[in-house]
């Protein structure tokens, strides 16, 4: 009985094993997170800065209602072509 117990145990950490190294491998061949050196992540910093003040340079320029107007002369047509 102790034995077959013993066995049991055995058997089921060999299968943990075998899954963790399939997780290991699997993260390691895809990984969740990229490492940058730092020049890279300086040019992505001012890249990210350089889109960040366009957007709001046009944000500036956006006009609310105009949008709303387009929109709704818009669903009128596709509603019309229905």
């Amino acid at each position: 009985m102790a034995t077959a117990l013993v066995y049991g145990i055995v058997i089921i950490l060999i299968i943990l094993n075998i899954i963790l190294l399939m997780l290991y491998y699997s993260a390691k061949s895809n990984p969740y997170y990229v490492v940058y050196d730092e020049e890279t992540k300086s040019a992505l910093k001012r890249r990210v800065s350089s889109l960040k003040e366009d957007l709001e340079s046009e944000l500036v320029d956006f006009d609310v209602e105009e949008w709303e107007k387009t929109l709704e002369e818009s669903i009128d047509e596709e509603v019309r072509n229905l």
